[in-house]
Order: C-alpha cells, then structure tokens, then sequence
C-alpha cells in the first residue's frame, strides 16, 4: 500500500498538536484527517475509515477512553489501528487504554520525527498482516476462526473482536494445548516495536474469556496461557 492511500485520523482538543503532528504527517505522504474531541472522531472516522487513529485521552464532550470502546464496537472499524497519544503515563492509565481497545500508547511530549517513526513502525503491521494473511481456517468444533476475513463463529454466532484480542485468540487456537509464554505472545501479537507490560496480556485474556469463554483459557502460573477447548 502506497503512502498516499493510508488515512490517518488525528484526534487532539489542542490546535498546536493537530498542526504540528497533522503536518509532519501530511509531509511524509499521508492522509491525514482531524478531529476535536471523541464525539467528533467518532463521525469522521465512520466517514473516512481510517488505517491509523491517533488520539488524545483527556479530551471535552467525550474522552479518547470512550471513543475508542465505542469505535472498537463498529464491524467495520474494529480492526483498526488505534494507538493513544497523551501526557498520562500512569500503568493504570495505560492499561485503561488496552483494555478499551488501543493497540499501542505514546506518551508525550514527542519530537515529531519521533512520532512519524513511531507511526511508521505502527503501520507496518499493516503489511506484514496483507503479506501473512491466507484463507486457512481454524476449526474447533463450534468455534470457527477465519484469520483472512478475522471473524469467529461461535455456535452459528459471529463475534467481533479488536485486532489484538483477535490476533491473540488466533495465536493460543492455532495449537490448542500448547503452553504460550508470555514473552512469546508478546513478540509474535505486539511485536519488538511496541513496548508493552504482561499485564497487557491479562487484559486481553480477560475479555476473551468475557466473549469467548470462561473456560477455554487457561493460566500457566509464572508462564503464560493455553486454549483448550
């Protein structure tokens, strides 16, 4: 995918932010749209069906936290990058953002050329998902995972997960009984760009565990975690 096709939403109550990253990105050949506050973003990415939505936390009318539930709810955004960029770096603030649906979260402040490398690395996934993508489809009696349209099917049910939780789902189904440690569902979900904490892990587990089944995950204690179905 060419750069002049990627869409990138940028969501910030402060002017001097949506101007100076806006530019930075429009320089490097992207799309990119605005928004003010998380009612806002909401629309345009409805309109604009972003690649990348990059967005403030702490914002008026509706806050960065649940624009991004409410976005990770729309079948046809839900697999869209989303990473927030704020000044809060507190652990629970970061776990509050995966736990709505973010893929990553950038601290600020940040020097653009920063930010556009960071972006750039974000982005990637996106190629590397068109390159590995197939049709293969896992099936596992009354789940069925098809990783080249991510959707599940669980007794004749469609459920619609978040990229993360999606791609973790698929990494624990693809060899039921295995034992994932953590620093390997790391790697291979998250990748050696993004920075995260195990607890991230937790997070994602839990809301499998929500829409999919109490039952089907299991914790290895000081490992990592199993399907079994």
């Amino acid at each position: 995918m060419k750069k002049k096709d990627i869409k990138i939403l940028l969501v910030d109550d402060e002017a001097d932010i949506l101007e100076i990253v806006g530019y930075n990105l429009t320089q490097e050949g992207y799309q990119v749209f605005t928004a003010e506050n998380g009612k806002e973003a909401i629309q345009k990415a409805k309109k604009h069906i972003p690649h990348l939505i990059i967005m403030d936390v702490m914002m008026p009318e509706m806050d960065g936290m649940e624009a991004c539930e409410n976005i990770r709810k729309l079948p046809e955004l839900s697999h869209v990058i989303i990473t927030f960029l704020t000044a809060r770096s507190e652990d629970y603030s970061m776990v509050a953002g995966f736990d709505a649906g973010a893929d990553d979260y950038i601290t600020k402040p940040i020097k653009p050329k920063v930010l556009v490398s960071k972006v750039k690395a974000l982005l990637r996934r996106l190629k590397d998902e068109a390159e590995t993508a197939n049709s293969e489809t896992i099936n596992l009696g009354n789940i069925i995972i098809n990783r080249e349209e991510y959707k599940i099917i669980k007794e004749d049910v469609e459920i619609i997960l978040p990229r993360k939780e999606f791609e973790l789902f698929y990494l624990l189904a693809s060899k039921p009984g295995k034992v994932f440690k953590r620093e390997e569902i790391l790697d291979k979900v998250w990748g050696t760009e993004v920075v995260v904490g195990g607890r991230t892990i937790d997070v994602h587990i839990r809301k499998l565990r929500e829409k999919i089944g109490e039952d089907l995950f299991k914790t290895i204690k000081g490992v990592g975690y199993k399907f079994e179905n």
